[in-house]
């Protein structure tokens, strides 16, 4: 069996069963709050033997970019990172274990959120990263809230993992019950790098209102629930599949409601952004919350087109194995809906050629798929 284990250990940690010091060749800062997931053979084995299997096979390092601990990407993240690892020594796939590629060892890295992870990923300094489909076709094509900047034309999906909601959290005792009560209220839009801030800026724009309208915070998730649980924030925006950590920690702590994003703001959203789907927040999603209408986007793993088709294919292969998908569905709330039959015909900006030739082999790639690969330029393999 698999395990998941945060470190913040550094380049002069002590060897540790919990800790693995082979660092990749441009390993992420020993300050960033990591998840190690899928260590089993290194971490149960005692450390002159564990680390004899381990230089006994080549290990590869695959850092994944996914959000903030109180978010959803970190420990979606995170249980992606530990089904698809496989270190020397894990349990074979066929006696349920990893099903991963052999020496791979994935980490699962804590950052801002989409933005950061496209910039990232640009950067080389992660191999994958979750995003927000919006922001990843921005990105993408140089257009939206990435208009004036190059367009990114090397980055690729390796398909649409969950539906992400766009939640707007208030106190139930602040007298705020729809969007246009924001206004002259102290309000967090998510920390600079998120997507949450992308959508906190378009969802008020559409309501006529703005960050000189209101009091703006920009604020990690955890610590805007925490100043609204202690009255010192009217409200927060969130993006993420619900049960959000952060959300469920305020609800805890005092009673919220959901403010309804819904009406002709959110149908003139959908009209002019195709990655808008209308949703419903149900009731008890946190305690004592009301069914809540909303909007919401793809969640999409993307890497660069430069990265390894074989790579590639085997990490997709072993995103979705059935062993993969019952750790998801077992490890958080949105792991169940992880749907393969949806993950190549949802994307917003073209599938990595590796991905495509397992979704291909798989019957899954549907015609809009193959449009959007049709309009992807074509981007040489990086040498090894």
């Amino acid at each position: 069996m698999g395990i998941s284990l945060v470190s913040r250990a550094g380049r002069n940690a002590p060897p540790s069963a919990a800790v693995v010091t082979t660092a990749p060749p441009a390993a992420p800062s020993p300050s960033r709050r990591q998840l190690l997931a899928g260590a089993a053979g290194l971490a149960l084995a005692p450390w002159g033997v564990g680390w004899g299997a381990a230089r006994a096979q080549e290990l590869r390092y695959f850092r994944i970019g996914t959000g903030t601990t109180s978010g959803t990407y970190f420990p979606i993240g995170g249980l992606i990172a530990n089904a698809i690892s496989n270190p020397p020594g894990s349990r074979p796939c066929d006696r349920g274990g990893s099903c991963g590629i052999p020496g791979l060892i994935v980490v699962a890295q804590a950052t801002n959120g989409s933005v950061e992870n496209i910039e990232l990923l640009r950067s080389g300094a992660v191999e994958a990263g979750l995003a927000q489909a919006d922001v990843a076709y921005w990105a993408y094509s140089g257009t939206g809230s990435y208009l004036g900047k190059p367009p990114f034309e090397g980055l690729r999906s390796l398909g649409m993992l969950y539906a992400e909601a766009i939640q707007v959290v208030v106190r139930s005792d602040g007298f705020i019950d729809r969007m246009a009560d924001l206004k002259g209220r102290n309000i967090s839009l998510g920390e600079e790098g998120s997507g949450t801030l992308v959508e906190a800026r378009l969802i008020l724009d559409a309501y006529g209102l703005s960050e000189s309208t209101i009091t703006p915070q920009y604020l990690k998730p955890g610590t805007a629930a925490d100043r609204l649980a202690k009255g010192e924030l009217d409200g927060f925006f969130m993006v993420g599949g619900y049960p959000v950590a952060a959300v469920s920690d305020v609800a805890a702590r005092t009673p919220i409601r959901l403010i309804p994003i819904d009406g002709e703001p959110a149908a003139r959203l959908r009209r002019g952004l195709r990655f808008y789907l209308d949703s419903e927040i149900p009731a008890e999603a946190y305690p004592g919350t009301a069914p809540t209408p909303t909007l919401s986007l793809g969640a999409e793993l993307l890497v660069r087109a430069d990265r390894d088709p074989e790579l590639i294919y085997g990490v997709v292969k072993a995103l979705w194995h059935e062993n993969t998908r019952r750790i998801l569905a077992e490890g958080h709330p949105k792991g169940r809906s992880f749907d393969p039959a949806k993950a190549a015909t949802d994307v917003a900006i073209p599938l990595h050629p590796g991905a495509e030739r397992y979704y291909r082999e798989a019957g899954l790639l549907g015609d809009a798929a193959n449009e959007t690969n049709a309009r992807a330029p074509s981007v040489a393999p990086a040498k090894p």
